[in-house]
């Protein structure tokens, strides 16, 4: 049986170049930048280019999810409806919301912030539950193979959900070692997946 493709793709830009950006949250509702609407052009691009048209959509409820999925959408000149959900939107980061990366670093220190960049490991203060996150992929991607059953479904996330996803393979260990999970903006994972397990196929695929 042809299994499901998942493509997970972190939103587009939402601070201009020169700009000094921040961490925003899920409590930070901004809209994309021009640059962010090209990278979401460059991504449905890409995705034909590639046979990886979506038979499904998801996103997160926030602005620069939306935004990314109806250009996605419109580019590709698609009949889908986007769904969104808050599973999808982004994480809280406590006091470090609205805060300058200089900032959050003298806050939480750089070494727990290596760790958060390496292994996902929630510094002091934010307001995470890594469990649930982890949760949510595994009850979302199991809905997936008997909803779209070997369909492409596209998802439109945030960075700090997505780099909870390897979480869903079973040597997520050995993943984190190599690789460096932070999506840049505009960049997708794609991972195929049955009722053995899913597998990361491309991670961190940024389209030019």
């Amino acid at each position: 049986m042809k299994k499901t493709r998942l493509i997970v793709a972190r939103h587009g830009n939402t601070f201009l170049p020169g700009e000094t950006p921040l961490r925003v949250g899920c409590r930070t509702d901004i809209p994309l930048v021009k640059t962010g609407f090209d990278q979401a052009k460059r991504l449905a691009e890409h995705l034909e280019k590639n046979d990886l048209i979506p038979d499904a959509i998801y996103s997160g409820a926030l602005k620069r999810t939306l935004q990314t999925a109806h250009t996605v959408v419109t580019n590709l000149d698609l009949r889908l409806p986007i769904r969104p959900l808050t599973i999808f939107n982004e994480i809280d980061y406590g006091p470090d919301e609205g805060k300058q990366e200089h900032e959050v670093e003298t806050r939480i220190g750089a070494e727990a912030l290596e760790r958060w960049n390496r292994y996902a490991i929630v510094p002091n203060g934010w307001l995470v539950e890594p469990k649930e996150l982890i949760e949510n992929w595994s009850t979302f991607t199991q809905k997936l193979l008997f909803t779209h059953p070997g369909k492409t479904v596209l998802v439109i996330t945030s960075n700090g959900i997505a780099r909870f996803l390897p979480y869903l393979t079973a040597n997520h260990g050995a993943f984190f070692a190599t690789h460096d999970i932070k999506l840049k903006t505009g960049a997708f994972a794609l991972l195929e997946g049955d009722l053995d397990g899913w597998n990361i196929h491309q991670w961190n695929v940024h389209p030019n």
